[in-house]
């Protein structure tokens, strides 16, 4: 019976270990982030490529995020999945990507 109980408890702490680190991130706002330039790519290579969770005419999550306007109305919701490290789900982001994509919605995700 201990044997099975330590077996048990192994294997929860593999998985457990495996899964998606889902811990808020602070970002680092020091220096302006503009989406052309620094947001917009990390977007679309990420998520909405022709194998993305949201490319052209998804209806995972907040749906596609394919242009300026869709990645604003969901601005909230990739702020939060960034920030807990949910998104993207195949892959992950460095710091530098995840700044980008948190400070520009934190300055009020402009059309820059």
């Amino acid at each position: 019976m201990k044997k099975i109980v330590i077996t048990v408890f192994g294997f929860g702490v593999l998985l457990l270990s495996c899964s998606k680190n889902k811990v808020n991130y602070t970002p680092d706002c020091s220096t302006p982030k503009f989406y052309a330039a620094d947001v917009s790519p990390i977007i679309l290579s990420y998520c909405a490529t022709n194998s993305g969770c949201h490319a052209s005419g998804s209806s995972n999550g907040p749906g596609a995020l394919t242009i300026y306007a869709q990645v604003y109305n969901a601005r909230s919701d990739i702020r939060k999945a960034v920030a807990n490290g949910s998104m993207p789900q195949n892959g992950s982001l460095t710091n530098d990507q995840k700044n980008a994509i948190l400070c520009w919605i934190d300055s009020g995700a402009p059309n820059n």
